[in-house]
């Protein structure tokens, strides 16, 4: 139901901000020797020390024996070594550096001890599901208050002949804002496929809360009527009163009430005080967006043809509202208004959801193909589309941030590759298509059964609904030569 042309929409809007805030960890720059520091040059001996030191602790292989013999359960469930050694730099550093390594290995045993003996170790063996914040805690206080402070390594560390306790402190501050920036990179991280789930799950609110809008609508005609009533009584003129109840007496709507997944929504959202799809209050200035509604449709010829035969045929009453909706509803540029509103991303998802709508209210009465062949058709029966159509699409967004998000400086080098820079500066290229076309390369490569063309298509549209004018052609020519690119080196084959 949220297919993948709005799932790309919504995962190339949280890659934007993501990598436009991200903070990754990077290594610290070793300083020159032309400005030579005593001082400064310990203190990045030391960080490269302990970071070397923290990945044999996390029993972390770096090319000869482990930290310990047998892996500790504790420091193996820590996510922060595993997460140092996937960075290439670091990487990189160990394999320069590899008269290093074997450094602290006269004293691991000792420390280890000391470490199990500590309360933060006891403290940490506690936690049930520790996260990227409790990992990083944990290997600070391991460093600041046992590893600077242990004689052992002080004893090793004093064989340098740039050794000064200045150098040492500055070196163990530095190695601990490294490891923040692995606590701020993973939250960011783990923030930004929150966002998508929840921007995915606000699409399908709205398709429920746009179903739920005929409701809404007869409820304030409904009250209309009662309220005229009133003064007809007041005014002893009820027995001339004839109200005009074919909104009211509506099939559609009556089944609405009683579709057990909106009802449950509604319920499941008013008991835990968040706003109700049933509640008018969710569309801000609601009064106003339903009165103007409700007089549209009051007002038009659709509704003075359907309320000579209205309430007889549950196909007519739905067929009616599917006609009103498509034609009076989706299209009013207070409703546009009123869910811009609400939420930065309702907007963009108006157009497929309204579709969806449309086709909700039709499989109501009308029984589709897939229905024929189940031969599972219910007339007058509400059955809401699943939110995804499967579990490949349930995974689709993330999956495609995923690759994006590992792979961007890669994807990125492709796309630098190709850009003429007689007419282009790629520092100065739109953001948004950068991400466009990172996310297009992701797909292309990933997703084999997608075909080529249908995956251009997609993000060219995208690129012209969301970002410059020349975007879509300039994409589209990038693009093309990645892909012939990729098929010359066999990344893939279509």
């Amino acid at each position: 139901m949220i297919n993948r042309s709005l799932i790309r929409i919504k995962t190339i809007q949280i890659l934007y901000s993501y990598l436009l805030t991200r903070s990754d960890f990077q290594l610290e720059a070793q300083p020159r020797e032309s400005d030579f520091n005593r001082d400064r040059q310990f203190a990045y001996s030391v960080y490269l020390d302990f970071i070397f030191l923290l990945l044999k602790l996390s029993n972390i292989s770096l090319g000869e024996k482990s930290g310990f013999p047998v892996s500790d359960p504790v420091l193996r469930r820590n996510m922060v070594g595993a997460m140092l050694y996937a960075n290439p730099d670091v990487r990189n550093v160990i394999e320069e550096n590899v008269d290093s390594l074997a450094k602290f290995d006269s004293c691991l045993a000792d420390i280890r001890t000391e470490i199990e003996a500590s309360p933060i170790y006891s403290e940490f063996k506690r936690k049930r599901k520790p996260g990227i914040t409790e990992d990083v805690a944990f290997w600070c206080t391991i460093f600041n208050d046992i590893i600077r402070k242990n004689r052992s390594i002080e004893r090793i560390l004093r064989k340098s002949e740039n050794f000064s306790h200045l150098g040492l402190e500055n070196g163990t501050n530095m190695f601990i804002r490294a490891l923040g920036t692995l606590d701020d990179s993973q939250t960011t991280l783990q923030a930004a496929n929150e966002a998508l789930d929840a921007s995915l799950n606000q699409a399908y609110r709205l398709y429920e809360a746009l179903l739920w809008l005929p409701v809404l609508i007869t409820n304030r005609q409904k009250e209309r009527i009662e309220v005229a009533y009133n003064k007809a009584k007041v005014m002893h003129t009820e027995a001339d009163f004839a109200p005009d109840t074919a909104l009211v007496d509506n099939l559609y709507v009556e089944a609405l009430r009683n579709t057990a997944e909106l009802k449950e929504e509604v319920d499941r959202e008013e008991s835990n005080g968040a706003m109700s799809i049933a509640n008018p209050e969710l569309w801000r200035d609601s009064d106003l967006l339903i009165d103007t509604l409700l007089d549209r449709i009051l007002a038009s010829e659709l509704y003075a043809k359907y309320a000579q035969n209205a309430g007889v045929e549950f196909a007519d009453d739905a067929a009616f509202w599917r006609e009103a909706m498509r034609a009076i509803v989706l299209p009013a540029e207070e409703l546009s208004d009123v869910l811009e509103s609400q939420s930065v991303y309702w907007n963009d998802d108006l157009h497929i959801m309204g579709t969806f709508v449309l086709k909700t209210i039709r499989r109501s009465y009308a029984p589709g193909e897939e229905n024929i062949k189940k031969s599972n058709f219910v007339p007058g029966k509400i059955e809401l589309l699943p939110k995804f159509m499967n579990r490949q699409d349930e995974e689709f967004g993330h999956l495609l941030f995923k690759y994006v998000v590992e792979n961007r400086k890669q994807y990125r080098a492709y796309i630098d590759s190709f850009i003429d820079s007689k007419q282009w500066d790629s520092d100065r290229l739109a953001f948004m298509d950068i991400v466009l076309m990172m996310t297009a390369i992701a797909e292309i490569i990933n997703f084999p059964s997608i075909p080529v063309p249908v995956t251009m298509n997609e993000y060219i549209e995208i690129a012209n609904n969301y970002s410059t004018q020349r975007s879509g052609q300039f994409i589209n020519g990038i693009l093309f030569a990645i892909i012939k690119l990729l098929n010359q080196k066999g990344i893939i084959s279509k």
